[in-house]
C-alpha cells in the first residue's frame, strides 16, 4: 500500500535539513583548507570523473546549491562559466556568497510548513518537470556529499589524506 502525500511530507520534515547544510559547509570550509596546503597544479589538474577537477568539483557543488535555492526563491540563477573559475579564491568567495541566501531560504521555508513544487524546464531536453521543494533540498544535500566524495579519492590520489567527512563524529543532532 503507498504511503499518503501527508505521510511522506511529514518524514520528511523529520529530516533535519539545515543541519545537513550547516555539515555540507563545514567539511566544504575543511576542503578549502586543505586545498590552501595542495600545489595550485594539484587543484587544477584534469581527472576522471565528477567535473575533471579538484577546484571545479568544489565549485560545482556551491554552483548547484545556489542553482537549485534561487529557482526555489524566484530568482535568478547567478550564471557563471565554470571555465572561468581558476583559482580557489575564487570558490570560497563564491560560497561566502551562496551560504546566507541557501540559509535564509532554508529558514524560512521550514518555518512555513508546507512542500511547494518546482517546475524546471531541462536545458537538455526542454521538458517540464516538477519536484518538490523538499526532495530539491534533499539532493542539494546529497549532491554535495556525492562530489566531496570524489575529491577524497583524488586527495589520495595526491597522495594526501583526505578530510573526514564522517557525520557521526561531528556535532549536528
Amino acid at each position: 500500500m503507498e504511503e499518503s502525500d501527508k505521510m511522506k511530507k511529514e518524514k520528511m520534515r523529520r529530516i533535519p535539513m539545515i543541519e545537513l547544510f550547516q555539515y555540507n559547509w563545514e567539511v566544504r570550509e575543511e576542503w578549502f583548507d586543505w586545498c590552501e596546503e595542495v600545489p595550485h597544479e594539484e587543484l587544477v589538474k584534469k581527472r576522471t570523473g565528477g567535473m575533471e577537477s579538484i577546484l571545479h568539483n568544489l565549485f560545482h557543488v556551491i554552483n548547484c546549491e545556489q542553482l537549485w535555492i534561487n529557482h526555489m526563491r524566484g530568482e535568478p540563477v547567478i550564471e557563471t562559466d565554470m571555465k572561468s573559475i581558476t583559482v580557489l579564491e575564487e570558490v570560497k568567495e563564491f560560497s561566502r556568497i551562496t551560504k546566507p541566501v541557501t540559509m535564509a531560504f532554508l529558514e524560512s521555508y521550514e518555518t512555513s510548513g508546507e512542500d511547494r513544487i518546482l517546475e524546471v524546464k531541462s536545458s537538455r531536453t526542454g521538458e517540464i518537470r516538477s519536484f518538490s521543494y523538499d526532495k530539491v533540498i534533499l539532493h542539494i544535500i546529497t549532491h554535495e556529499i556525492h562530489h566531496i566524495g570524489q575529491v577524497s579519492v583524488w586527495s589520495r590520489e595526491v597522495g594526501l589524506k583526505p578530510v573526514s567527512s564522517d557525520l557521526i563524529i561531528r556535532d549536528y543532532f
